[in-house]
């Protein structure tokens, strides 16, 4: 039942986007559909959206503007109690997406955000268009890098406790919507939780009804060697499509 809720809403999901982006290229909607999983897909993807000569975001859902009040003010509660030069932050699955960069250039507090994905196409094009676009932080002691690194490895590059905050805008829906992304998906939400500082947060944006996605990650979490505490806000409604904003952290009583 819950496989195919995620199904309907991400058929739902991709022929709302393909209306707006006015894709043209049925094979590779077919193919983000089945094969959402899979590198090469996304290298097609980008491939193909930046194959017109001029660089413009693409954002999965939304931007950053219709979540900064989620974000930001997290960073801002940790800066009572965090230690250390700056918030390491990762943007998971970051595609081509101006989420990382804004906060970058929006966050008060000094940040070190590292936005990473699977494609070597997007981090290019990521690169290309930070450096060309002279992007200046709010901060002076902030930073901002690009990665190619596929996210079901957090733990080959992250050391333990290593972030205070990981943001998955639409990555996770991504994997558990292809034929075989839900156990990587999975294994990412378990790989988060050992990479998280005790202080540190996931924050899942989705368009998934909590029924569903709560039922899920609390069973993830069941199985992960840290325990964690799940909770859901609402994010808005963009197009006709609910958004919320899923919420997991180490619990708080974990001895180090």
């Amino acid at each position: 039942m819950l496989s195919f809720k995620r199904l309907a809403v991400s058929l739902r999901t991709l022929q709302k986007l393909a209306e707006v982006h006015r894709w043209h290229h049925t094979s590779l909607t077919n193919e983000l559909i089945e094969n959402m999983d899979k590198k090469a897909t996304w290298d097609r993807f980008y491939t193909e959206n930046g194959s017109k000569g001029q660089f413009k975001n693409f954002e999965w859902f939304f931007g950053f503007h219709s979540v900064k009040d989620f974000i930001l003010p997290v960073l801002g509660t940790m800066s009572h109690s965090h230690h250390g030069p700056f918030f390491n932050i990762l943007d998971m699955g970051c595609g081509t997406s101006a989420l990382g960069p804004c906060i970058y250039r929006a966050s008060p507090c000094a940040v070190k955000v590292t936005c990473a994905d699977i494609s070597p196409v997007a981090v290019r094009l990521m690169e290309q268009h930070t450096n060309s676009a002279s992007v200046q932080p709010c901060n002076p002691s902030s930073a901002l890098a690009f990665l190619e690194l596929d996210c079901t490895h957090l733990r080959g590059h992250f050391g333990t406790r290593s972030l205070d905050m990981i943001l998955d805008k639409g990555t996770t829906d991504a994997l558990v919507r292809s034929k075989e992304g839900q156990a990587k998906a999975g294994q990412i939400v378990r790989q988060c939780l050992q990479v998280l500082k005790p202080s540190g947060i996931l924050l899942q944006f989705s368009d998934e009804d909590p029924d569903a996605r709560l039922v899920w990650l609390e069973r993830e979490v069941r199985g992960a060697e840290l325990t964690a505490d799940v909770g859901v806000r609402e994010v808005g409604e963009l197009r006709g499509v609910s958004y919320f904003c899923y919420e997991i952290s180490p619990c708080t009583n974990l001895h180090s």
